[in-house]
């Protein structure tokens, strides 16, 4: 692996699903000699959707690396995800990558998840270049593509490249920075191109774009801006070096076109990747804290400095749990004693390895700016810092979001139940976003995701890599009960039970409590002296009472239960007698304070484009959900609401219908209410 930090790329392919990220690392990875056969999203080969989930589907599921070569540079690439469900793919990625490259459908434009990806990569400040794919299709519009880019992601696309098309068919494209026409050869499956002199139908608009990526990149440097103002000109490296600090800078977005499924412009995304997006040595030094003084410290990205890497990824390889990190500052050797500083153990390295999709290369050390993958790392999990014993430091952890929808699973057999919890752990380990429970009311076990293929997929893999069938229906809505007025009840309870009198005289009155208080026991001061032997057990009484509520049978809650007397000879009373006693008034005045059934309500936000605004509310209304406050951010707004759980399965599939997949939410338990 190369040492030489400014020829070392780490970059992140992201975009829509079905933009062509995966069908473009594919011809990318086939011209750098990575691999001898191009292989195909439609019929399963592609070499970076390996899980069989993703052949057979067609669609990318999980984050794949590899590393490759290119003019003596060396890229370490990360395909991800497109749909929704698995952004997390891409969240942990942005985290590590120094740039990425945004493909963009010259067809459908800017997409809804293209949005949501973007935005992800501004809040971590990753540079990006643009590719607008698939200019061979029916309605490809270049020039649309680019105004989308300024409207819906306020970006401020360069282009330096515009497509040559002729009729209904892409001849080439116009490089912009050499001036030169680049025309593929069909037959050598675009391995190899020619450089031609510009058409004249297209000498005019190719004048004009370059006239205005040429100002841009002037106006990214004070000493390029005097020269150009001077000479009315700058030379090729002049405009690349422009181009290149407004990038990194995340000014300008130096945006390319082609067709990567007929082999077209695939190369010059390469060369931009270089040209533009940063090393690791052009990104600043880490800053982390601490964990014994608690002070910020910095990390430069230097062999010398401490060793520090983050875990941004957990695979289970083949049975083993694996690592993938990012080294950010010194060595990480095989078969070495390394400190996981979040959590404050000391760990092992026994294996480092390249990654390239499911096949694996052994090395024995990773310097600054590698991608790596890890065995040996017992503790470690998503968001850990690794560093060397001496040199503590812990880095932000990832940020996660909150699973928003859930099911029911239960095991077919004895031995699938034995097996089903471990394998739920070894999932739950590979991805934040899924969290299994269970619920103690229902005694059903949830699984919870960020939505429903995101769960189908699970499901898929219990039977397909842990061998373990199951069953999935609708989680049960716990319901709870409480008293809507106030009520007393006395009752007398005398029994004899083998031969023993058990006597209990008990007053008790009920009033309803604020939400989400549960159940309060109150009792006045001069009883509490009078009868400190027997309080226990009137309190014990009552709660045991408040276990099934007069209604349903649901458990009662925001509920003050107020001992107001007891019998006037307390020397007769029996522990027994006084519980019975107590349970069976409270119950009493339960039924008479006028018991109301409750259920939990979600507190929802729901982020969207200003236009479907009035759709999500109508819609969140027919759901009984209760609106809260709205707030404009940028072109899209946020919306809060209040809405009964009962009412919300199925809430993500109506929502990307409702906003054209351009909607997302969150969603968590806010309290109980009376059910409407």
């Amino acid at each position: 692996m190369t040492q030489n930090l400014s020829r070392i790329r780490n970059i992140g392919i992201m975009a829509h699903i079905d933009a062509g990220k995966t069908t473009l690392t594919e011809r990318i990875l086939f011209y750098t000699k990575k691999i001898h056969k191009i292989g195909e999203v439609d019929d399963g080969s592609a070499t970076m959707d390996y899980m069989p989930q993703e052949q057979e589907r067609g669609i990318t599921i999980t984050s794949a690396a590899t590393v490759f070569n290119w003019n003596n540079y060396e890229i370490h690439l990360i395909d991800t995800p497109g749909h929704v469900d698995f952004t997390i793919e891409v969240e942990r990625s942005l985290r590590v990558l120094d740039g990425v490259v945004t493909v963009i459908c010259a067809v459908g434009g800017v997409e809804p998840q293209t949005e949501t990806v973007w935005h992800q990569a501004e809040k971590y400040g990753v540079p990006r270049i643009a590719f607008v794919n698939k200019l061979d299709r029916v309605g490809a519009d270049f020039d649309r593509a680019i105004a989308m880019m300024k409207e819906r992601l306020g970006a401020f696309p360069i282009p330096i490249q515009i497509p040559m098309i002729v009729g209904d068919e892409v001849k080439g494209v116009i490089d912009l920075i050499r001036m030169k026409a680049l025309v593929w050869d069909v037959q050598s499956k675009g391995e190899t191109f020619q450089l031609i002199d510009i058409p004249s139908d297209f000498i005019q608009v190719a004048e004009s774009s370059r006239h205005f990526m040429i100002e841009c990149a002037a106006e990214q440097d004070e000493e390029l801006l005097e020269f150009y103002l001077e000479n009315d000109c700058l030379d090729e490296k002049q405009i690349i070096s422009g181009l290149r600090q407004g990038t990194i800078a995340n000014r300008i977005v130096p945006t390319l076109c082609g067709s990567a499924l007929k082999n077209l412009g695939v190369q010059p995304v390469i060369d931009a990747i270089i040209d533009f997006l940063p090393s690791p040595q052009d990104v600043p030094p880490l800053i982390g804290k601490n964990p014994e003084t608690g002070m910020e410290e910095l990390r430069k990205p230097k062999a010398n400095e401490p060793l520090c890497a983050l875990a941004f990824k957990v695979i289970m390889d083949q049975g083993r749990k694996a690592i993938f990190l990012r080294v950010y500052s010194g060595e990480l050797n095989a078969d070495s004693e390394v400190l996981n500083a979040t959590r404050g153990h000391k760990e092992r390295v026994a294996r480092l390895f390249l990654s390239h999709a499911n096949k694996r290369e052994k090395i024995k050390s990773a310097s600054v700016g590698s991608i790596v993958l890890v065995v040996g790392l017992k503790e470690t999990r998503t968001g850990d810092t690794i560093t060397s014993l001496t040199a503590p430091l812990v880095l932000e952890s990832l940020e996660t979001c909150l699973p928003v929808i859930s099911i029911a699973i239960e095991p077919q057999t004895r031995s699938d139940q034995e097996k089903l919890i471990f394998s739920l752990e070894k999932i739950a380990q590979e991805d934040p976003t899924f969290v299994y429970s269970e619920n103690q009311e229902t005694g059903q076990l949830l699984i919870s995701g960020m939505g429903e293929l995101h769960l189908e997929i699970i499901v898929d893999r219990l039977r397909r890599e842990y061998n373990v069938e199951v069953q999935t229906g609708k989680p049960q809505v716990v319901f709870k009960e409480s008293v809507s007025r106030n009520a007393e009840a006395t009752v007398i309870f005398d029994r004899e039970i083998h031969d023993v009198r058990h006597f209990g005289e008990v007053t008790l009155s009920v009033h309803a409590a604020k939400r989400g208080s549960g159940l309060i026991f109150e009792v006045s001061e001069p009883l509490r002296q009078m009868i400190p032997d027997l309080l226990q057990h009137v309190e014990n009484g009552a709660r045991e009472a408040t276990l099934a509520g007069a209604l349903a049978g649901n458990e009662v809650v925001d509920l003050i239960v107020k001992l107001e007397k007891m019998g006037s000879d307390c020397s007769l009373m029996s522990p027994l007698g006084v519980k019975v006693a107590s349970s069976q008034a409270c119950r009493e005045a339960c039924e008479k304070a006028g018991p109301v059934v409750l259920e939990p309500f979600m507190g929802v936000e729901v982020v969207v484009p200003e236009e479907f605004v009035g759709e999500v509310i109508a819609d969140l209304n027919s759901r009984h959900g209760r609106l809260e406050e709205i707030t404009p951010r940028g072109k899209t707004s946020v919306i809060k609401a209040i809405s009964p759980l009962a009412n919300m399965f199925g809430y993500s599939t109506s929502l990307r219908s409702l906003t054209q997949g351009r909607g997302i939410f969150s969603m968590q338990y806010s309290h109980y209410d009376i059910k409407q």
